[in-house]
């Protein structure tokens, strides 16, 4: 497979385009538009009110008559506007020539794939229309396609489609978290099914005791590459089977087990169905260990007389690993029993006793009894492993190297600055590099081009960003508290809450508790003093979900809620509901500083912070993940040193009083020290500082680099020719 051809796939929509916008059709089926904002603008364009509530081109297409498309043809800018986006969107598709690694391989054949790369996740966050993911590892997955695509990388996403999402989040008015799941609809998403070789809608199956699962296959196609997501919803199977990939990160352990045998051994069938050869298989996180089963399963039928655990060995050969998180949600554990039982039938055809493989699945552990433990099942395979960050790099070795029998290396996690740069400060920056950022930056030199950007240029377009960010965050918060049953006098003050003159403080992320988003809370006089200044104001806006299992990850957003409805910090602290991408990509573009401050090492990367760096937006961060490496003393805010203490307690009370000294006598006095013409000088030389330490060295461009270069090619060079 090439990087510009496709998986064959069943006809989606016929929208009844007329013969100048038919590439409209096309366009809408490929997720490219989800890092192009003039196709969003232009589909917008098309029905405001479809785009606005759906999110989605396919829902906007499908709503267009046949008197709105005359309207249009007539409307001479749209037609304009449409061509010159076709044609970008053709040149993208036919022409990687000029991509990093078409460029690469053909000034060094040895740095050539032979095949893609298979990359396996649980999740996978590409949009916000997409609701098949629940925060940093399936947007961090996103982002690599995005990235794998714009370089022209041979390359084949596998995942599955949760019919009903991840939980949709209100918070009703005593702060409590409600959970919603959403109901998904393929048919009315950037989604086709994928045609199996004799034409027909392609299903693979997953042997269970006693059953057979079947999964269909639907196609994303991201780019020039695809992702293939599994789907079980389907009316070849028992209706009890049917929800198996309903939920992401469904609470049942045993249909979570069941799930991540859909992804691993249905993936591999299903690429294998689509005459897909893989020349490296990745994967992301544990979740997908299954597929080293399956891979043995297949050459052991091609020799015989393979013992399985040689089996093991030689497809572990051009696998890679990336661990995620030393947090152990993220490093998924099954019991024996509920494991042996599922796997029973795989195992008696590999002719594998469940002994041994709860052996090459044991962690860290001498309990007889232990469950299998995915991510030490992988690291015992597969030919190398990394982790996500420089620091997170050496937590993960002491904690895997005995299990490894070797380190776990470091490739530092990157951002899509296509997607996450926000439109104002995307423009400042073409014009400065004189280069489009359509695709990811292919050359870090372009960055010291940046140092041409004026800083009222660079002010004025941060400010802009922030006052779309306001108005966004103004309207989402109106609509909870009309929600709650507040009075008109209230929403109209909601409606105008957060003040342009101030500085604002971002903090959104997965609110589990190291990540201690209520750090700032600890001393409530301290903070209400600091934020009653009405010669420095300062707002606060926060955004994030507690995984529904998680009670005190919950509790802590009841709390913050509570205060933030409470006198002293009423029209100060806001907390948004329902985190997303979308909000993401307004509070990482539009607040003046973003707040980093979890439990370290807890932090594996931290992404978030990138993405706001790229929009010169500084971090006051623990140096943790990301910051750790990232902080160079001119572009941001260092809470605490490297040092930890035994004693949580104290280490969050030591890294409170670092954060409240830092914004008391260095944040806020910089913020405000402003020159004759209004600019805080002193402050945007901290944001220039934070774009240039940013928009090359954490991007999914470099990143990507460094997987091909460290993980990629090192695997096929090590695979040996019998491996399946």
């Amino acid at each position: 497979m090439t990087t510009s051809q496709r998986v064959p796939t069943l006809a989606g929509h016929d929208f009844q385009l007329p013969r100048a916008l038919d590439g409209l059709g096309e366009l809408a089926y490929n997720l490219w538009w989800t890092w192009t904002p003039r196709a969003g603008s232009l589909f917008s364009r098309i029905n405001g009110l479809a785009w606005s509530r759906y999110r989605n081109p396919i829902a906007v297409l499908a709503s267009a008559h046949a008197s709105r498309w005359a309207e249009l043809e007539a409307d001479e800018d749209f037609m304009v506007d449409a061509s010159r986006l076709l044609d970008e969107f053709t040149r993208y598709m036919q022409n990687g020539a000029d991509a990093w690694y078409r460029r690469q391989a053909e000034a060094d054949p040895e740095g050539r794939l032979p095949g893609p790369v298979a990359y396996f996740c649980a999740e996978y966050g590409l949009h916000e229309s997409m609701q098949i993911y629940s925060g940093g590892l399936g947007v961090l997955a996103g982002d690599h396609l995005k990235s794998a695509s714009d370089a022209a990388l041979p390359f084949v996403g596998v995942g599955l489609l949760y019919r009903r999402g991840y939980f949709r989040q209100q918070i009703d008015a005593d702060g409590h978290q409600e959970h919603a799941q959403p109901d998904l609809d393929p048919g009315q998403l950037p989604l086709r099914r994928a045609r199996g070789p004799r034409g027909q809608a392609l299903e693979v199956a997953i042997e269970f005791p006693g059953r057979r699962v079947h999964a269909a296959v639907w196609v994303a196609q991201v780019g020039r590459l695809p992702l293939l997501l599994l789907d079980t919803d389907i009316p070849a199977n028992d209706p009890a089977d049917r929800p198996i990939t309903h939920i992401l990160y469904v609470r049942g352990r045993e249909m979570r087990l069941c799930q991540e045998m859909v992804l691993g051994i249905g993936g591999v069938r299903a690429l294998r169905e689509l005459d897909i050869q893989p020349a490296a298989w990745h994967l992301n996180e544990g979740h997908s260990a299954f597929l080293l089963l399956e891979r043995a399963r297949e050459l052991l039928g091609q020799e015989p007389g393979l013992a399985p655990g040689e089996a093991l060995r030689r497809v572990g050969r051009d696998a890679v690993f990336t661990i995620h998180t030393p947090v152990p949600a993220g490093n998924e554990v099954f019991d024996r029993g509920l494991a042996t039982k599922n796997l029973s039938l795989i195992l008696n055809e590999m002719g594998l006793p469940a002994g041994e493989l709860m052996e090459l699945g044991r962690g860290r552990t001498d309990d007889p009894e232990a469950g299998f433990d995915m991510t030490a099942f992988v690291l015992r395979h597969a030919s190398d492993a990394n982790a996500v960050s420089r620091l997170h790099g050496t937590t993960a070795t002491e904690t895997w190297q005995p299990v490894a029998g070797h380190p776990v290396q470091a490739i530092t996690n990157g951002v899509h600055v296509s997607t996450w740069l926000g439109r104002p400060i995307r423009r400042l920056y073409e014009r400065a590099l004189g280069a489009s950022l359509g695709a990811d930056l292919s050359d870090a030199a372009l960055v010291d081009r940046l140092s041409a950007v004026d800083d009222f240029d660079l002010w004025s377009s941060h400010l802009q960003q922030k006052r779309e960010f306001m108005n966004f965050t103004e309207g989402r918060l109106a609509r909870q508290f009309a929600r709650h049953g507040e009075s008109p006098d209230e929403l109209r003050q909601i409606g105008n809450a957060l003040n342009p003159a101030a500085l604002v403080i971002g903090f959104a992320r997965r609110f589990a508790t190291y990540k201690r988003a209520d750090l700032l809370f600890r001393d409530e006089d301290r903070l209400a003093r600091l934020l009653s200044n009405p010669g420095r104001p300062i707002q606060i806006v926060l955004a994030g979900k507690a995984h529904p299992a998680d009670r005190p990850g919950q509790q802590v957003i009841q709390r913050i809620f509570e205060l933030s409805r409470s006198e002293r910090l009423r029209g100060r602290v806001f907390i948004l509901e329902d985190y997303d991408m979308r909000i993401a990509r307004f509070l990482v573009g539009g607040v003046d500083i973003w707040l980093n401050n979890p439990r370290r090492p807890m932090e594996a990367s931290g992404t978030s912070g990138m993405k706001a760096a790229l929009n010169g937006i500084p971090s006051v961060s623990v140096l943790d993940g990301w910051w750790d490496e990232g902080y160079n003393g001119r572009n941001g805010w260092a809470i605490g040193d490297r040092e930890v203490e035994g004693d949580e307690g104290a280490q969050d009370g030591e890294d409170a009083e670092s954060l409240y000294r830092l914004l008391e006598d260095e944040i806020v006095p910089l913020f405000f020290e402003v020159d004759e013409n209004g600019i805080p000088v002193g402050w945007v030389r901290v944001m220039r500082e934070a774009v240039a330490g940013s928009l090359w060295q954490f991007s999914s461009a470099r990143m990507l680099r460094e997987y091909v270069a460290r993980l990629y090619l090192p695997a096929v060079r090590s695979r040996e020719p019998a491996t399946a």
